[in-house]
């Protein structure tokens, strides 16, 4: 029997341990139980790892220019530099994506996941006790692009790892929404480090935050980490991975992985970085440069800052799902092209929006930015995974989505405050943007509508393609 038409014939079953039942529930579930817990398990690592690297990025503009660089009496040129040791971990990221990838398609989802977050943790404890360039000089930079190289190694095989984890447990009608869970679990680990960063910049005094107060939210990271690594050790792999990986072992010619998915499927890869281009970018500009501006142009507080970023991952979190159950019912390429268009036109009303500085406008914006960036963002896991079959799939999405962070969302705010510097204004950074959207608004035209679309005939037509056995062993 195929593994098309196992599907089918179990379609609507609960399944039974080792056997592929309904195609949204992990084995030996209940209706619905099984695939919530899934979706927890992969929502609470991506909370640890983005509260982790958001923390970075916050630090990075608030802390890291003035604690670890010499001072040049121009308060941009440290925020350049913290934000060049950021890019590190974006250049990072492909490498643990090709990596993580490798291990994911060969030993499973969640082991890979289990190691990530541990990584992840570490690395950004450590971070924590780092002393300054006045103890220790340029050792000072020079171990914190180290840590972040770590980070951002870790990090490129977390994401794919997650998204796969319910991408694959989740039955076909309803898999936008379901995979777009992960995804929101990106605001709430955001949330979670601005809450912790805002706690302390409003009870501290400026110098003690500086001098030892945004420590704790990076020691902090410990606590959540035991919790997500726990959590994690209590999920099922998808039916779906297990026949796959059966296959893969019973017959030698079938091979998986990296090496695989650039050979058979360049042009998944290449659409997969096009979707990832312009939303990596936006995301950015929106939570990162956005800091800056404000900080630099506008002379706005810290804490108000913090709290306007509060708010708008509230609403980014809210919204996600909903973008992503919008993504099953009207089909991923017409909601991800709302957000290519409509993300294109941000930056030009957005900036003029904070020159008010008036906090209610202003959290508009930064929130605004975040809702057109969740209709690219939501529907994105589901698109990837129905992009690549199930033996390649971890390493299709994490190269995709990782080696665009590279070029997209490591050097957006570089550049952002580099012409700001240059310049002393937002436009060259609204005009790369609105390049950026187009440049993804073409590639999504590219695309095949996927909305609906089973897995298991995905892995079918992949059989088919390349002369492959079509049979798998539960």
């Amino acid at each position: 029997m195929s593994v098309g038409q196992r599907s089918a014939s179990g379609a609507g079953q609960p399944g039974k341990a080792g056997k592929a039942g309904n195609a949204g529930q992990p084995a030996g579930a209940g209706k619905g139980a099984g695939l919530k817990k899934i979706v927890a398990a992969s929502m609470v690592g991506t909370v640890v790892e983005w509260y982790e690297f958001f923390l970075y990025a916050t630090a990075a503009t608030l802390v890291f220019g003035k604690y670890f660089f010499p001072p040049t009496g121009n308060g941009l040129d440290g925020i350049i530099q913290a934000f060049l040791t950021y890019a590190v971990g974006f250049v990072a990221r492909p490498l643990g994506g090709i990596v993580f990838g490798q291990i994911g398609d060969k030993l499973g989802r969640k082991p890979t996941l289990q190691l990530t977050i541990v990584i992840v943790g570490v690395s950004t404890f450590l971070m924590g006790c780092l002393p300054g360039f006045a103890d220790l000089g340029y050792w000072a930079p020079a171990m914190l692009v180290a840590l972040r190289f770590i980070q951002g190694f870790a990090l490129g095989g977390e994401w794919g790892g997650a998204v796969l984890l319910v991408a694959e447990h989740s039955p076909k009608e309803s898999r936008g929404f379901w995979s777009s869970w992960p995804q929101a679990a990106v605001p709430v680990g955001n949330l979670l480090a601005t809450l912790v960063l805002f706690i302390m910049s409003t009870t501290l005094s400026s110098a003690a935050f500086l001098g030892w107060g945004w420590r704790v939210a990076f020691w902090l990271s410990a606590v959540i980490v035991f919790v997500g690594y726990y959590i994690r050790t209590h999920v099922t792999e998808a039916p779906i991975f297990l026949e796959a990986k059966a296959q893969v072992e019973k017959e030698q010619a079938v091979s998986y992985g990296v090496g695989e998915v650039l050979r058979k499927y360049p042009k998944g890869i290449l659409q997969a970085m096009g979707l990832r281009f312009a939303e990596n970018i936006m995301y950015y500009l929106v939570v990162s440069f956005s800091i800056v501006y404000l900080k630099t142009v506008d002379k706005y507080d810290t804490s108000s800052l913090l709290l306007a970023l509060l708010i708008a991952h509230v609403i980014h979190f809210a919204i996600i799902p909903q973008l992503g159950r919008l993504a099953d019912s009207w089909g991923r390429k017409p909601v991800y092209l709302i957000g290519a268009i409509s993300g294109a036109t941000w930056p030009f009303f957005a900036f003029p929006m904070f020159d008010t500085k008036n906090p209610v406008v202003i959290v508009a914006a930064v929130a605004i930015g975040l809702c057109l960036h969740a209709f690219m963002y939501a529907g994105q896991p589901a698109i990837m995974t129905e992009l690549f079959p199930t033996r390649m799939r971890y390493s299709g999405v994490s190269l995709g989505s990782q080696v665009t962070s590279i070029f997209a969302g490591s050097l957006a705010p570089l550049w952002a405050t580099q012409w700001l510097k240059d310049t002393g204004s937002w436009l060259p950074t609204a005009i790369y943007l609105a390049i950026a959207c187009a440049i993804t608004a073409v590639v999504v035209l590219t695309l095949k509508e996927t909305r609906g679309v089973a897995l298991e005939d995905v892995d079918k037509a992949d059989a088919v393609r390349h002369g492959l056995p079509t049979g798998a062993r539960a």
